[in-house]
C-alpha cells in the first residue's frame, strides 16, 4: 500500500479526523448496535410539529416513559432481519446502509455496507466490530463498550432517570417499510435535550423510523428503514455475515480501557440536569496517539467528550459545527495556551455542550 494510502488510513482511525465523517460513519456501522440497547436513533423529514403518525391511538393504555424504552428493547429478540437503512439531515445531507443482523441466544452478529460515500464494510460480534475500509485496503478494529454510543438504557435506574427529563404520548398508529407502527413521541421537559418522535413494528417492538426533534417540534434528522424483511431465513442471514479475505491489508486496532476519570484528575464543577458519567475511556491509536473520551448520557441522549495533549500541527480547527441533531464543538483548554485538546460531540442542543465544556475541570 502506497504511503499516501496508509495516511489516509490514520486519519480515518484518529479522533483528529472531521467529526462528520466519524459521526455518520459509526452511525452507520452500528445501527443495529443501537436498537439492540434499544437506543434513540436520530434523524430528518419534513414534519412541523411533535406529534405525528396517522390516526388516533388505540390498542393498550398509554405507556409510561419506563414502559416504551422497554418496548423498544424488546427489538433485540428479533432473531434475524436484513434491511436498508437511510439517515437524513435537515439540509439535505443522507447516508444509506444495507443490514443484516442475526441473534444466536448469547451472540449477536451484524454486518452493515454502506450505500452512499466511501465504500467501507462494518462487522460485529456482540462488542468486537470491525472496520473494512477496501479503497485504502485497511482493516480498523476495536473492543466496544456493551451498548455502543448508547448506554443500554435498562441498566439500574436508567429508566427512571429517562423519566425524569421527558415524558411520553402516544399519537397514533402508522405504517413503515410496509409494517404497522405504534408511534410515540418522548418530549423533553427542559431544553438541555432534544424530543423524539419513534416508530414501533407492532409486534416485535423494533424501531422502524425515528425522528429528532428540536424545542419548536421541527425535525432535524430522520432514520428509517425504506424497506425490510423480519425473520429471514438465518443460514441465508449467515453467509452474509462471513468476512472476506483482508490478506495484505494494514491493520488498525484501537485499543480502548476503561479508566476512572476523577483518578486521571478530570470532573465536572457543575453537572448538567441529566446528564450522568457513563463511562471513561483512554482509546490509543498507535504508540503516539492516546484518548480520553468521557461519555454522558441521560438514558436516551448521549455526549461524548474526547480530551487529549494539544497538537499544533493537527488541532486547527476550534469552533462549532452542527449536521441535523448532531453537534460539534472542539477547543483549545484550558484558554488559548492551554495544553488540552477537547471535542464534544453529540445529539443534544449546542447549550449542553457549552455547559458540559464550562464545567470541565482538571486537578492534576
Amino acid at each position: 500500500m502506497n504511503r499516501l494510502a496508509g495516511e489516509g488510513a490514520e486519519r480515518l482511525a484518529s479522533l483528529a479526523d472531521a467529526p462528520w465523517r466519524r459521526g455518520w460513519m459509526r452511525r452507520m456501522s452500528a445501527l443495529a448496535l443501537l436498537w439492540c440497547a434499544g437506543g434513540v436513533l436520530s434523524a430528518a423529514a419534513a414534519q412541523g410539529a411533535f406529534g405525528g403518525g396517522s390516526g388516533r391511538p388505540v390498542g393498550p393504555p398509554q405507556r409510561s416513559v419506563d414502559e416504551w424504552l422497554v418496548r423498544l428493547q424488546q427489538g433485540s429478540s428479533v432473531p434475524s432481519f436484513v434491511g436498508t437503512y437511510v439517515v437524513s439531515a435537515s439540509n439535505g445531507a443522507m447516508a444509506s446502509a444495507r443490514i443484516w443482523h442475526l441473534c444466536q441466544g448469547d451472540v449477536q452478529l451484524e454486518r452493515v455496507d454502506a450505500l452512499s460515500g466511501p465504500p467501507r464494510s462494518s462487522f460485529r460480534r456482540n462488542d468486537e466490530v470491525s472496520l473494512l475500509l477496501p479503497d485504502a485496503h485497511v482493516l480498523r478494529s476495536e473492543q466496544r463498550a456493551p451498548g455502543g454510543r448508547f448506554p443500554n438504557l435498562l441498566r439500574p435506574g436508567a429508566d427512571q432517570a429517562a423519566a425524569q427529563h421527558y415524558t411520553a404520548e402516544e399519537t397514533g398508529q402508522d405504517r413503515v417499510a410496509g409494517m404497522a407502527t405504534d408511534v410515540v413521541v418522548l418530549k423533553p421537559v427542559d431544553p438541555w435535550r432534544f424530543g423524539y418522535r419513534i416508530w414501533s413494528e407492532r409486534r416485535t417492538g423494533l424501531v422502524l423510523k425515528t425522528q429528532t426533534l428540536d424545542a419548536a417540534g421541527k425535525v432535524l434528522e430522520q432514520s428509517a428503514f425504506s424497506e425490510v424483511q423480519l425473520d429471514p431465513p438465518q443460514q441465508a442471514v449467515k453467509t452474509q455475515l462471513a468476512m472476506p479475505s483482508t490478506e495484505g491489508w494494514r491493520n488498525v486496532r484501537i485499543e480502548r480501557v476503561r479508566i476512572d476519570a476523577a483518578r486521571e484528575g478530570w470532573r465536572l464543577e457543575q453537572p448538567v440536569p441529566g446528564f450522568e458519567p457513563q463511562g471513561c475511556f483512554r482509546q490509543s491509536m498507535g504508540a503516539s496517539s492516546s484518548v480520553v473520551q468521557w461519555v454522558f448520557s441521560d438514558g436516551l441522549a448521549t455526549v461524548s467528550v474526547f480530551i487529549e495533549p494539544f497538537d499544533a500541527k493537527r488541532h486547527v480547527h476550534a469552533g462549532v459545527s452542527s449536521l441535523g441533531a448532531t453537534h460539534a464543538m472542539s477547543r483549545r483548554w484550558p484558554g488559548a495556551q492551554g495544553p488540552w485538546w477537547v471535542t464534544l460531540i453529540g445529539e443534544v442542543p449546542r447549550q449542553t455542550l457549552t455547559a458540559l465544556l464550562d464545567n470541565l475541570r482538571h486537578d492534576k
